[in-house]
């Protein structure tokens, strides 16, 4: 048994090592023993904190006092038996230590001491461990570390600096931190990728198969049926464009019906709402407002005898549709087109006039922006833009152009809009019709120079007013026109007389206006109300049958 003198020294001996220097002077303790307390001694709840002795080498056990007359037990070599023990007196400190070095333990030199107590005096004053980069592990000590044989274990230095402990840098991966949801997470979405590259490839494949129809293969005869790479990323390319065109083209092929015997005009006018008709403007003092452009009832009323008129906006119906009613109330414009009826690309909306359903070489459009008419550029004019102006007159000085290309029977519009390209329409048009005009002059005084002298007969006859009978014509509304050859005598010219029998269409259609303009708005004010009545009922009938047919017909039963 070992002596209360032998234990002191034995301890006194140990303190002074440091954690690195224990894994060296490990005494030799019996196996069996040793792995059963050190078993015991890791037999913690999850979470709770295990006490670390740091002035007990690893690998020794804890001593515990002994009685005299009692044994330590722990010790390889110490007799457990009552005699074999030997007094305090009996055991030497040279025959301890001599002891010690026969087991594998020697004592420390003053070096080593010296070193232990200034690392022991310096771990008292470090600082402690900063828990904001995360708690510091001893998992590898209390599991691996410190039962190893293979290699000496160390202590953990639980002086965590700024590059260690916790997700930024702990001894564990950084998979350790991830939970089990976040692990399932990340195999979902490993799974969803995996099945998006391999939609991705079939839906290639798919789309770059050959033609299946000879319309569809002379539809894009740039890119023909057959193998190879390069036919095969056209054909996929085109199919995936005519895929997306399909919700960037208007709503329907045809944006207007067949023409109208009845109501058909030779020419079609198309129309811009914003900047062209109305300029609309928002300021704090009044919120919205809306100005029309000067003359512009006149423009649409003039016109309308001559062009089947049609506004044509890039605004969404919703919002158009309230400002075009009440903009033209007598429906003197036949067709109104929304932004449902554009073509939607690179971010603007462009006005295809091939889906109107009438012929380009007869249609003119009136834009102020060049965007709108990028596809049909030779059937457009480009205004400026309307800005609130009261003395704007840009849109009626093009009523006398539009009204000659309309009248002089025109094949095809587009030759002519060529010819004024890149001038202002209505002074070059005034230019030319001066020029024409004074040609026509000089030209009716060579006729005059050259033709006979009246007779008494026909002075006479001019003098009473009595006209040759050929000569008669008579207007829509019964009053006798002036005939051609009468108006070429005066010095009008052929433009001059139409513009005569177009201002008295329009005065009567003014008359027409003001006499039956109330009683026309309230009866398409009562067919309106009425054909609401008329879907409402059959709304009403239609989800009657759906949800209350079964059980209505149960109850009547």
């Amino acid at each position: 048994m070992l002596s209360r003198v032998a234990v002191r020294a034995t301890k006194s001996h140990f303190t002074l090592f440091t954690h690195q220097q224990a894994s060296s002077v490990v005494p030799r303790i019996a196996g069996s023993q040793y792995a059963r307390g050190f078993a015991k001694d890791n037999t913690h709840r999850p979470g709770q904190r295990r006490p670390i002795d740091y002035g007990t080498p690893l690998g020794v056990p804890l001593l515990k006092k002994t009685k005299p007359g009692q044994q330590a037990a722990g010790v390889e070599g110490v007799s457990g038996t009552p005699g074999s023990a030997k007094s305090e007196s009996d055991i030497r400190p040279e025959e301890l230590i001599h002891s010690n070095e026969q087991d594998g333990i020697r004592a420390p030199t003053p070096t080593e001491s010296s070193n232990a107590t200034s690392s022991t005096d310096s771990g008292e004053t470090q600082q402690l461990p900063d828990l904001t980069k995360g708690i510091p592990s001893t998992l590898d000590y209390e599991t691996t570390g410190s039962t190893s044989s293979s290699k000496p274990s160390t202590a953990p230095d639980l002086s965590v600096t700024a590059a260690t402990g916790g997700r930024d840098g702990g001894d564990l991966p950084k998979s350790a931190y991830i939970s089990s949801v976040d692990r399932r997470r990340n195999r979902v979405a490993n799974f969803m990728y995996a099945g998006f590259v391999l939609f991705s490839i079939t839906g290639a494949i798919y789309l770059g198969r050959d033609w299946e129809t000879a319309e569809e293969e002379q539809a894009h005869s740039d890119t023909p049926s057959g193998w190879g790479l390069g036919l095969f990323y056209n054909r996929a390319k085109a199919r995936l464009h005519e895929s997306l065109d399909y919700y960037n083209e208007p709503a329907f092929p045809k944006l207007l019906p067949d023409p109208d015997p009845a109501w058909e005009r030779p020419y079609t006018l198309v129309l811009s709402l914003e900047d062209l008709l109305l300029h609309s403007e928002w300021t704090r003092e009044h919120g919205w407002r809306i100005a029309k452009r000067p003359g512009v009832d006149y423009f649409l009323r003039y016109l309308s005898q001559y062009y089947e008129l049609v506004i044509f906006t890039s605004t969404p119906s919703m919002i158009a549709e309230p400002v075009i009613r009440k903009l033209d109330p007598y429906r003197i414009v036949m067709w109104p087109l929304f932004r449902e009826a554009t073509r939607y690309k690179d971010g603007e909306y462009i006005k295809d006039l091939s889906y109107l359903n009438r012929d380009l070489s007869k249609v003119i459009l009136l834009d102020t922006d060049p965007a709108h008419a990028k596809y049909q550029p030779e059937n457009a004019i480009i205004l400026p833009k309307f800005a609130g102006s009261p003395n704007d007159k840009e849109l009626v000085s093009m009523i006398s152009f539009l009204e000659y290309v309309a009248t002089m029977g025109t094949t095809d519009i587009r030759t002519v809009l060529k010819s004024f390209e890149g001038t202002h329409i209505p002074t070059e048009f005034a230019r030319r019709e001066a020029i024409a005009r004074a040609q026509f002059q000089k030209q009716l005084a060579e006729e005059r120079a050259k033709r006979p002298k009246r007779s008494g007969m026909g002075m006479l006859g001019n003098a009473l007013g009595i006209k040759p009978m050929g000569t008669v014509m008579v207007s829509s509304d019964g009053t006798l026109e002036q005939s051609a050859a009468e108006a070429f005598e005066q010095g009008k010219m052929m433009q001059d007389i139409v513009r005569e029998r177009g201002q008295k269409q329009y005065e009567l259609l003014e008359k027409e206006i003001r006499e039956n303009g109330e009683k026309l708005l309230k009866e398409w004010a009562a067919e309106e109300e009425k054909a609401k009545e008329e879907q409402m009922k059959g709304m009403t009938k239609s989800l009657a049958s759906v949800f209350g047919g079964g059980g209505g017909g149960g109850g009547a039963k």
